[in-house]
């Protein structure tokens, strides 16, 4: 395994994370330990987890995820993990965890002591606001309208002191964002460097081979700011796995279970998985060493989160660790990506 430090933290963490989000829904407990101690012994000591999880959401499996992780945690030296967690944002389909409400310092602070129950700890390493409570680009969404008739009122700076407390509590370490854009982290930083608190310290947003729209204006911010991304979504909910090349719809797979998910698994999308499954053949690599091996690449990566729900995908996913892109191969990579730069944002 190879191992980095957190953004302006002493935290090592793995550069591979366990994404838990299929944790209660597509893998039951006994499963998902068993994903946890392989990941484990194969190095992996990076754990990502958040109160809406399991994904799809639904009401019944809400917060399956913390409370999974959290039956194996208690039995585990704690110091010898690093696990982040997040509030969820508002969202008018999530109202059985809350109805939909802008952030608030109080509501930081009575969430994450649920949190912080469902994973049977004392603290959690990296509480993230789980997506932006204002109108902004995410969940695949690529050019910004501005509603002129949004209520959303600028209250980033109460928001960071509500971190600012949990960390003074010892309730968690610090904090991160998730979803963001490069406005919102800046906004985040400033409020942070002039009121002289606890600091944004990692943004977990997707990033793959087919969705590199990261790198259009938050990557300079994480390389000149020191805010490292945790790149969600590295294999485009499986399609560059290459199991659905051909119309295959394997059994019990994501997209055949919830064909809502289709945001990678467009036309443009799968034209661009099939030009890169190709040149990682001319590679002698798969599809999914090409394309975790690309993110694994990137500088302003500090750790790839990934996910599985069986334990070939997961022994696959991690053994990508051990493989390295030559400068040669990521211009081949820049050159396939001109041909359809944003199929999947």
């Amino acid at each position: 395994m190879k191992y980095t430090k957190i953004s302006n933290t002493d935290i090592k963490v793995s550069k591979i994370c366990l994404g838990t989000m299929t944790f209660g829904e597509q893998n039951t407990e006994s499963e998902a330990h068993e994903q946890l101690d392989y990941a484990v012994e194969k190095g992996v000591n990076f754990m990502d987890t958040a109160e809406m999880y399991s994904v799809p959401g639904r009401k019944e499996t809400q917060g399956d995820s913390e409370r999974i992780l959290g039956t194996w945690l208690k039995n585990k030296n704690r110091e010898d993990f690093v696990v982040a967690s997040k509030i969820t944002g508002p969202n008018p389909g999530l109202s059985y965890i809350r109805e939909p409400q802008p952030y608030t310092k109080k509501l930081i602070l009575e969430t994450v002591e649920n949190n912080l129950q469902r994973l049977q700890t004392e603290y959690i390493d990296v509480y993230q606001l789980h997506w932006p409570d204002r109108n902004a680009n995410f969940f695949g969404k690529l050019n910004y309208k501005h509603n002129a008739e949004e209520k959303w009122e600028d209250k980033i700076a109460e928001l960071i002191e509500a971190m600012d407390a949990l960390v003074k509590a010892g309730k968690i370490r610090h904090y991160g964002l998730s979803n963001e854009t490069p406005w919102g982290t800046m906004r985040h930083l400033q409020e942070s460097n002039a009121n002289k608190i606890t600091r944004a310290k990692s943004i977990q947003n997707p990033y793959s081979i087919l969705n590199r729209a990261y790198e259009v204006g938050m990557a300079e911010v994480s390389m000149r700011e020191n805010i490292g991304l945790l790149a969600y979504s590295p294999l485009g909910f499986g399609v560059l796995s290459g199991k659905y090349f051909n119309g295959q719809m394997p059994e019990k797979s994501r997209l055949k279970l919830f064909p809502n998910y289709s945001r990678y698994s467009n036309e443009q999308a799968m034209f661009l998985a099939e030009k890169y499954n190709q040149l990682a053949k001319n590679n002698g690599l798969s599809l999914v060493e090409l394309s975790l091996a690309f993110i694994e690449a990137q500088p302003f990566v500090t750790s790839t989160i990934i996910g599985a729900t069986t334990m070939e995908q997961l022994k696959q996913n991690i053994a990508t660790i051990n493989v390295d892109l030559t400068p040669e191969l990521l211009l081949e990579i820049d050159e396939i990506h001109k041909l359809q730069p944003y199929p999947a944002p």
